[in-house]
């Protein structure tokens, strides 16, 4: 009777959990709705997404260099990042002696908690100083927060997919080797292909983490709210416009950042819809 109670106990528990992941999601996007829709029944929100100028003080509202800028960032923190840590993934599952598996493994999961403003730090003294010597500039650019954001996404990447890799049966490994391919071979047409959901799955994580990334941003690219002119100019994402002037914002100027909240909100749930998609399209 005891067993069963205890069950029936640890059941609502999880439930309860559950529960309350899904509550916190819901008042979420509650908060966000309900604080920046009415916005747009001031501004329209073709003119809030296409607009060039960003001028709060002046009334004009345009989020589009932010937009630009955030794409433009996160896409290339994914194509400097997604390759390197998919074949360091690849590396400590396959390839690594056991001895420095022992340190490269802790070595990454340090990377991964690593508090953002430290690698802003990071990148203001080595990166921007870097940027600056090597491609010309001042160094605090689109570039170096490319650089800087893959650094960051590196660690979630690397650990998710090192799940997923080993997650594959090594029968499929085992049997391709049997088959005459080589190790190499073997991995990239056969384990690889297995582990695909869980590499996506690792990159949609790595996006997450771009996209929402601020305080390491903002201390490398720049600040600039203006459409983006090249790799080597500043530019303003859509998390660190609203944190630079939430502080003071009021009135129609507090709710233009809330409303920029909602858009964030979307972009990310439209990159997570795609990529499961892909994914459900991969798996038929």
């Amino acid at each position: 009777m005891s067993g069963k109670f205890r069950e029936t106990a640890m059941r609502c528990v999880f439930c309860a959990t559950a529960c309350a992941c899904i509550l916190a999601v819901l008042l979420i996007c509650f908060f966000l709705f309900a604080n920046g829709l009415p916005f747009f029944g001031e501004v329209s929100l073709w003119d809030f997404l296409t607009g060039e100028k960003w001028k709060p003080g002046n009334g004009i509202f345009g989020i589009l260099p932010m937009i630009l800028g955030s794409i433009y960032v996160t896409g290339g923190a994914l194509l400097l990042g997604a390759p390197l840590g998919i074949l360091t993934a690849i590396y400590l599952v396959r390839f690594c002696p056991a001895r420095l598996y022992r340190v490269l493994k802790p070595a990454v999961a340090l990377l991964a908690g690593i508090p953002s403003v430290v690698y802003g730090f990071f990148g203001l003294t080595a990166i921007v100083p870097f940027v600056k010597e090597t491609f010309g500039g001042d160094g605090n650019s689109m570039l170096t927060a490319c650089i800087l954001l893959a650094m960051m996404i590196l660690p979630t990447i690397i650990l998710q997919a090192e799940s997923a890799i080993r997650a594959v049966p090594e029968s499929y490994f085992e049997g391709s080797l049997a088959l005459g391919a080589t190790r190499e071979a073997s991995v990239l047409r056969t384990v690889v292909p297995a582990a695909r959901s869980g590499i996506l799955a690792a990159i949609i994580l790595g996006v997450g983490r771009a996209v929402g990334e601020t305080m390491a941003v903002m201390m490398v690219a720049g600040n600039q709210a203006r459409m983006p002119k090249g790799l080597l100019k500043g530019i303003r994402t859509m998390t660190v416009n609203i944190v630079m002037e939430m502080g003071y914002a009021t009135d129609l100027h507090r709710e233009a950042l809330i409303a920029t909240g909602v858009v964030l909100f979307v972009f990310i749930l439209l990159i997570n819809a795609l990529f499961s998609a892909l994914n459900r399209r991969q798996v038929q």
